[in-house]
């Protein structure tokens, strides 16, 4: 049941102002943990924690202003130094807005806000009143469960209204299973109207979000919290986030997209009246010497409207980057680091759709990074380093490409230590780890199951991390890289296209059907005879300026009959293996326009586009076809 049945185009305008206000927070107070004095970034947070509970107010989403109110009224306490920010009260303020993104989860769901742990209450409190607080993982864990014999809910102002406007289902939910409304205890403020928002939608839960959530500064996940009961919980956490399909475009862009489009439109125009000429019998030099003028004009304004609408899919990814050192601070707390991530290149611009495909793999390299890569002070400062160290998060676009680099200054990596734990694992044999080069055996830290942690803990040891991420770089069209050096420091590197939306390609035909693959996977074009092949161990191969390749038949590859008259071969490269694919012929290359199959995807198909003669054509996913152990 919707508890906000008429005001849905409030609450959502709400949740997108209010989410963009909760995330420049988390970024404020960052910046606050460095500067505890700077009264311009306390103002900015007070006025954010204001406004969320203006428009909570709004939306009678009582235990969200109720939250707000409380740190707001911290924050004005610290601004006129009546309170000095610790580490402690910090954690305190980080987990008061954990808890604020949870209720903006509720409300995304269309239900009213749960009440915030009792421990984060009691600590915003007791910071109110000058008292020393700290919300550590064990204090929380340790706090007791609620009791069954907890006294009578206290009836809600909801349920007050419910004679005379009907039922409140979600309220009376709270008050059978325990969990009542909590009347706000100090006078607040009349509510402050929502303004119009004009920033970009911002999800109501990301990715990163819920693995903050799930795991934050106190070690804890959601469903140890007290005061929190396991049904609240499966509600919360069975319902995945509704992914954001919105996108901030710059409105000079959108007008260079409308200018554009009239010219076309003009063009299009002039070419209906040629037309009609030619028609007519009309084809002296001048009308057709016209018509291919205009055909040109043509041709350099949808080039150009092309590459306008791919600009408007363009988004800075510092917005991804914000996210990410408050995380890397709370695990910090967590595993007793001291920690600073630093942001670089955050103004280059990424693909919006694969912003959020990002997001899952940097996660892990960042509490990677803190978590295995830097050292805790002591073993610093034994080392001769300073006791904070230093994790960089870095893009720049070389080309066509975009590189974002995570680094830290921690111990670095040792080839023979990745070596010997692969073999411990039994994800490899010693033979075979005796032939990995420096970079081979790094790249043993992707292998499923790979961990050099002996034990299992909240935070890793289970050895999916890495794996994860080079899954879903691929799944990008990316790749990553690593460089290490032990005692100083490790790289890992990732390079992605600029854009999924437009991918160049090189056409290839089985009989007369076409097929596209990625041009970035083609080293070489080449003939391919029975002659110039070799069976080695049963399979064909051919040898390329002194290195033996295998050939892979494209027909064998997607199940088709190999008819034998292969005639050409491409040479390959899809991560560290190189192979000669053999097909009947190719058709050139052409940047494509990836049209996605979302409700049948047979194995092996990225896509399809259309052919400059208008046939349907397959866009081939090499690494899932190799994947699958065809030969």
């Amino acid at each position: 049941m919707n508890d906000f049945t008429g005001m849905e185009e409030l609450l959502q305008d709400f949740l997108l102002e209010a989410s963009d206000l909760l995330a420049d927070v988390d970024s404020k107070l960052m910046e606050l943990e460095k500067s505890p004095k700077d009264k311009t970034i306390l103002n900015v947070i007070f006025r954010g924690f204001h406004t969320i509970k203006g428009g909570a107010g709004f939306l009678n989403a009582t235990e969200l202003v109720t939250l707000c109110h409380l740190t707001e009224n911290l924050f004005d306490k610290l601004r006129n130094d009546e309170l000095q920010l610790n580490p402690n009260l910090l954690d305190v303020i980080m987990a008061a807005t954990g808890e604020v993104r949870l209720m903006f989860n509720d409300l995304g769901r269309g239900v009213q806000p749960q009440r915030a742990p009792k421990p984060v209450l009691d600590a915003l409190t007791g910071a109110l009143d000058g008292k020393s607080v700290s919300l550590k993982s064990e204090t929380v864990a340790a706090a007791p469960a609620p009791s069954s014999s907890a006294p009578a809910p206290v009836i809600s102002n909801a349920l007050q209204k419910a004679a005379q406007n009907g039922p409140d289902w979600n309220a009376l939910y709270q008050t059978l299973v325990g969990e009542p409304e909590v009347a706000v205890v100090e006078a607040v403020e009349a509510p402050v109207p929502v303004p119009t928002p004009v920033a970009e939608p911002v999800p109501v839960a990301t990715a990163v979000d819920e693995e903050k959530l799930k795991q934050s500064a106190f070690g804890r996940r959601t469903e140890d919290v007290p005061g929190r009961s396991a049904a609240a919980t499966s509600r919360r956490e069975s319902e995945p986030a509704a992914k954001d399909n919105t996108i901030r475009v710059d409105t000079d862009r959108l007008d260079q997209v409308l200018n554009l489009s009239g010219e076309i439109g003009l063009t299009k125009n002039r070419l209906t009246h040629l037309r009609s000429d030619i028609l007519q019998g009309r084809a002296d030099p001048e009308t057709l010497k016209s018509l291919d003028e205009a055909v040109s004009q043509l041709d350099m304004l949808v080039v150009s409207l092309q590459n306008a609408v791919m600009n408007t899919r363009m988004q800075p990814i510092g917005r991804l980057f914000k996210k990410y050192p408050r995380l890397a601070r709370d695990l910090a707390r967590q595993l007793g680091k001291d920690v600073e991530l630093v942001l670089s290149g955050e103004d280059t611009e990424i693909d919006k759709t694969m912003i959020e495909d990002l997001n899952d793999p940097l996660v892990h390299l960042v509490r990677n990074a803190v978590d295995h890569g830097v050292e805790s002070p002591e073993q610093r400062s034994a080392a001769g380093k300073p006791a904070k160290s230093s994790v960089y998060l870095g893009a720049r676009q070389e080309g066509d490409h975009i590189l974002i680099s995570i680094s830290d200054d921690g111990k670095g990596m040792r080839p023979e230590v990745i070596r010997s734990k692969a073999i411990e694992k039994g994800l490899l044999t010693p033979e075979e780890a005796s032939s990995l080069d420096e970079m081979g055996s790094l790249n043993l830290i992707f292998l499923p199951g790979f961990s050099t942690k002996d034990e299992v803990s909240s935070v890793s040891g289970r050895g999916v991390g890495m794996d994860v991420v080079r899954t879903n770089i691929s799944k990008l069209n990316g790749s990553i890289t690593i460089e290490s050096e032990p005692g100083k420091g490790s790289v890992f590197t990732i390079s992605l296209p600029l854009t999924l939306a437009i991918l160049p390609v090189l056409l290839l035909r089985l009989s007369d059907q076409p097929f596209a693959v990625p041009l970035s996977m083609v080293r070489e074009i080449m003939s391919v005879t029975q002659e110039e092949q070799q069976l080695i161990s049963g399979r064909p191969t051919m040898v390329v300026r002194g290195e033996v390749l295998p050939v892979k038949s494209l027909a064998n590859l997607i199940g088709w009959a190999d008819s034998g008259k292969s005639e050409v071969g491409v040479l390959m490269q899809v991560g560290n293996q190189s192979f000669i694919l053999s097909a009947d012929g190719f058709a050139g290359h052409d940047d494509v326009v990836i049209k996605s199959l979302d409700t049948f995807r047979p194995k092996g198909v990225a896509g399809v586009t259309m052919s400059s003669e208008g046939e349907i054509v397959l866009i081939l996913d090499i690494k899932e076809l190799l994947g699958e152990g065809v030969h």
